[in-house]
């Protein structure tokens, strides 16, 4: 009972500080996206291509989440955009408090777009909110078509799902209808964009769907 008692604390200490950043984020105009996946699905590298084609038209600033290294940011600030690191020391996931210290680093007068690349997990970070207007999970085929079932709340509360390294399939047992089916049955209003950062599939379609949803979320 009063491990059920520490978690609710846990949670409603985040829920009250990601509002105070959510408040801070829309006086800024920001539309801030929260990058989720399990390690190794590629999402920096998606990262990397999406501020290539956006970054000369969307002011976009990022904070990265990892347990120990730089070596994530050190790869977005080489692309030229405003970028801020947190380690959590082997924390699973980041919370409210980490990004709002992040936030104080960042220049969000000049950011239309932040996207927060959360720590490589699928379990810990679905539960701690960070005032995102959208989730964005990514899965590569390399992982098996099973991690919708496996971990569902996390694909539950995607607005994007993206699954990576398309390219891969032939050389791996992954299922493409049993991965759509599983999504439709648990999140049938999530938008599924099939991605390879090798060959460039899927990622003009990613690009062209952010610059719409940014230019209606923050309209002239």
């Amino acid at each position: 009972m009063s491990s059920i008692k520490v978690v609710t604390s846990i949670l409603k200490v985040n829920d009250e500080l990601t509002q105070q950043n959510k408040k801070l984020m829309n006086e800024k105009g920001l539309y801030v996206i929260n990058l989720m996946s399990s390690p190794g699905s590629g999402k920096t590298s998606i990262l990397e291509k999406v501020i290539a084609k956006l970054k000369d038209e969307v002011k976009i600033a990022v904070i990265e989440g990892d347990l120990y290294t730089t070596k994530d940011a050190e790869r977005i600030e080489a692309h030229g955009v405003q970028v801020v690191q947190i380690n959590t020391e082997g924390g699973c996931h980041l919370d409210g408090q980490m990004i709002r210290n992040a936030l104080t680093h960042l220049n969000l007068d000049e950011t239309n777009l932040l996207i927060i690349e959360n720590v490589g997990n699928l379990i810990c970070p679905a539960s701690f909110e960070l005032g995102e207007d959208l989730i964005i999970t990514v899965l590569s085929t390399t992982e098996g078509n099973d991690k919708p079932q496996k971990y569902p709340r996390m694909f539950e509360k995607s607005g994007i799902v993206i699954l990576n390294k398309i390219d891969l399939v032939p050389h791996t047992n992954f299922d493409k209808d049993e991965f759509h089916k599983d999504i439709r049955e648990i999140n049938p209003k999530a938008k599924v964009i099939e991605t390879s950062c090798m060959t460039g599939q899927g990622i003009d379609e990613l690009c062209a769907w952010l610059k719409k949803t940014i230019s209606i979320s923050n309209p002239v």
